[in-house]
């Protein structure tokens, strides 16, 4: 069982160069992707004097955050794996595959990553806003909830097939673009609902900068929901702990 696998690490690892050279890409890896993802939000609420959400608008979105979470993904996977993402870093931590001090570092860059993302978009955008996650009309917050597990589950569920599982073989060479497919999906599945974060700190940097917290609970418990089942579910099943030796610290 992956519970046997789960770590609390100590703070030399916290604190060694790799942990920290790791978590200074987390940071990069999620700026850059937060970064273009908000700046396309912002750019098509530019360009349409902020009218109404559209399906051109939802397929731009798509696409923005696909292509940029598979460049994210790739120039951060042989530092720090690439999470880019506090859900898939927890269901890396649940699997036994990441220790939880070094995960808690990974958040804190995740996390600072998004934040100065939204800062320099307002800058450079001469103060126009950086919208929050909201749910849309007629969609309750245990709806939005269950959007959030069940999207996140697919993303983290790719990963651990892609990137994660030591039978993985040549199939790792397009884990980046399976992964930014599949969160370009899930945002055309439930972007019109709840905005698909799939992502606690895609939903914080936007949310600190504006100061809108309304239902923000639901962006990271849905997330961290779904990434830990996905994680629970591979590792135990599809991967085991009979069959394949441990994964080294600078993997998932």
């Amino acid at each position: 069982m992956p519970i046997r696998n789960i770590a609390i690490g100590d703070t030399r690892e916290a604190t060694h160069p790799d942990a920290l050279k790791a978590a200074l890409a987390e940071f990069i890896s999620t700026l850059i992707f937060v970064f273009a993802g908000e700046g396309s939000g912002m750019a098509f609420n530019k360009l349409t004097d902020n009218g109404a959400a559209s399906p051109a608008g939802l397929v731009a979105a798509a696409l923005a955050h696909a292509f940029a979470l598979f460049v994210a993904v790739s120039v951060g996977a042989n530092i720090s794996g690439g999470h880019v993402n506090p859900a898939v870093t927890f269901g890396a931590f649940v699997g036994g595959n990441i220790s939880l001090l070094r995960g808690i570092l990974y958040w804190i860059a995740q996390l600072a990553g998004s934040t100065v993302a939204c800062l320099l978009l307002k800058f450079s955008t001469g103060g126009l806003a950086t919208s929050a996650f909201a749910l849309s009309a007629g969609v309750g917050v245990w709806n939005a909830f269950v959007f959030e597990i069940v999207m996140t589950f697919g993303l983290v569920y790719t990963v651990y097939a892609t990137a994660v599982d030591p039978k993985k073989g040549s199939l790792g060479t397009i884990a980046p673009i399976a992964i930014g497919f599949i969160v370009g999906a899930n945002i055309l599945a439930g972007g019109a609902f709840d905005g698909a974060s799939m992502n606690p700190a895609v939903s914080f940097g936007p949310a600190l900068v504006s100061w809108s917290w309304t239902n923000h609970w639901v962006y990271w418990a849905g997330p961290l929901v779904g990434g830990g089942l996905a994680g629970l579910i591979y590792e135990t099943i599809f991967i085991g702990h009979g069959d394949h030796e441990q994964l080294p610290t600078t993997d998932y």
